[in-house]
Formats: C-alpha cells, structure tokens, sequence
C-alpha cells in the first residue's frame, strides 16, 4: 500500500511540473483561433455594411420628407414653391430673382439655416419649372444622376 501511495505521488509531482514546464500556446493553436476569429468577423462584417447602405437610403427619404415639409409651407406662406433657379436655398434664405417671396417667412423654413446634403455628401437635387409641382431626389451612392441607385422620397 506504501508503495502504491508512493508512486500516486510521484505521478502527480511528474504531472505538476509537466504542467509548469508548459509556457504558452502550440503555433497550431494560435492559428486556429485566429482562422475562426477571420471567419466570423467576415461573415457579421458583410452584414454590416450591408445594414450600413440601408441607413443611408433611409436617413436621405427622411430628410427628404423634412425638405417636403419645408416646400409646402413655403408654397402655404408664398402660393407657389421655389422655382429651380431658386432652388431649395429658398428654404433658408429669401429668394432673390423669380418670383416674389413676399410672404417669406423670417428665419426660413429649415431649422438651423443650412441645407442639408445627402448620406453621401451630396445635394439634393430640386427641379421645380412652374412653381406648382416639383421634384426632390438624392443621387445615391454613386453621386450620379440618372441612375438606378438614385433615391427619392
């Protein structure tokens, strides 16, 4: 029995200093780990983004509506909304040339008198030719006109 105790210790010292010997992680290991780490930051990366560009879209419609807004109370105050040589600067500051603002309201129509740009760092583009109906859109993430990522409200 003496002996068997003797050599369940001796095992379990072998076992400890085994285990002290041991300072870190196998090159194997580490590249494991940094695969599977690749993998998942890849696949919850692309979704992302993806979520990213459906943002954007959403943000410009909703400062889209905002301009909207604006238009109609400038047509409610004035009769008629800005034309496109006015453009939608008519919101923030009296138009000069055109037709006669005279109702224009003081401060404007936007709130912090500024002109908001898209998601993309581009301006909304505003054609309005009879002063009675208009159109208001974003060109999207390829700051082109015309094509089939433009926005509008």
């Amino acid at each position: 029995m003496r002996n068997e105790n003797e050599k369940a210790r001796a095992r379990r010292g072998w076992m400890r200093e085994a285990l002290r010997q041991q300072q870190g992680f196998t090159l194997l290991e580490i590249m494991v780990v940094v695969i599977i780490i690749g993998t998942l930051a890849g696949l919850v990366g692309i979704k992302v983004l993806d979520r990213l560009e459906q943002a954007r879209v959403a943000a410009a419609k909703v400062e889209m509506s905002t301009l909207r807004d604006a238009l109609d109370l400038f047509k409610m105050d004035n009769g008629f909304y800005p034309t496109s040589d006015q453009g939608l600067a008519a919101l923030v500051s009296m138009p000069q040339g055109g037709r006669n603002a005279a109702n224009y309201r003081p401060g404007g129509y936007l709130r912090d008198d500024k002109l908001p740009v898209d998601p993309w760092g581009d301006p909304y583009l505003y054609q309005c030719d009879d002063g009675y109906f208009y159109t208001i859109m974003s060109m999207g993430p390829d700051s082109k006109p015309g094509t089939p990522d433009d926005i509008t409200p």
